[in-house]
């Protein structure tokens, strides 16, 4: 008899290139004030090069061996990660696809509230006040009007997690989400603090269709863990010769 809670493997995705990343690059170059996206920050679809990187990746899942691959899907509801999915599957050549595909409003993107659309240039312009208070607070309490904290976004994955243990253990769960939702996981993975998670934040973003993973170690603790195994990998996009980006999603106030 097993007590394992945990999935055999957990890869976490971060969705394909977006017409919303390549817009605000855009606005950011030429100190715009507003980002020029049209749709709801839902609508927003992947940018041909974001559909190029899905099908790379889905590639890559296709050379594991069948009893490798992914049991059960989970994403974001917003276009482009369901899209991001969508197309890694569909390179898989598999009769037996994933017994489970789940859209799941709790991998939604961070809301950025009053903040959304905004560039750097464009909140320390309209809100001076509060580009100064999460200077002074750090993002990872800084909730903006009608938006969110990291915090926040760590409370309702915490919740995401009790899900996956009840109803995945022994499973593979592929995640496609969003940057800081892969940053948010790995701070409950690997039980990190404050400092840890924004260091490495810090350090570069989390580039499209990028890989991290985790693999259920029993050995790790009283009923085993996952552990890392991957970070931001990228080789599935290399070696197809498809172009890595990683520009950040909406948040425009630079990191700490």
């Amino acid at each position: 008899m097993t007590n394992q809670k945990w999935p055999e493997q957990i890869w976490l995705v971060r969705h394909g290139q977006s017409s919303g990343n390549v817009a605000r690059e855009i606005a950011e170059a030429s100190r715009l004030h507003i980002i020029d996206i049209p749709e709801r920050d839902i609508d927003v679809p992947l940018s041909e090069l974001g559909e190029r990187q899905a099908t790379a990746l889905g590639h890559w899942f296709d050379k594991l061996a069948p009893e490798h691959r992914p049991t059960v899907v989970l994403t974001s509801p917003y276009l482009r990660a369901r899209h991001t999915a969508q197309l890694i599957l569909a390179a898989i050549d598999d009769r037996q696809p994933p017994h489970t595909f789940i859209s799941d409003e709790r991998l939604r993107e961070k809301e950025f509230g009053i903040l959304d659309r905004l560039t750097q240039f464009g909140i320390a312009k309209q809100h001076p006040e509060l580009y100064e208070q999460r200077e002074h607070v750090g993002k990872f309490y800084f909730r903006p009007p009608g938006g969110e904290s990291w915090c926040d976004v760590i409370l309702r994955l915490r919740n995401v997690l009790d899900t996956i243990t009840r109803d995945y253990p022994g499973e593979r769960v592929l995640i496609v989400c969003h940057q800081v939702i892969v940053q948010c996981f790995r701070y409950l993975f690997e039980h990190m603090d404050e400092k840890q998670i924004l260091g490495i934040d810090k350090s570069r973003d989390v580039p499209n269709c990028s890989v991290t993973s985790y693999r259920f170690n029993p050995n790790l603790g009283k009923f085993g863990q996952l552990e890392l195994r991957m970070a931001n990998f990228v080789a599935p996009l290399q070696e197809s010769g498809t172009p890595i980006t990683d520009a950040p999603d909406k948040s425009g106030i630079p990191k700490p």
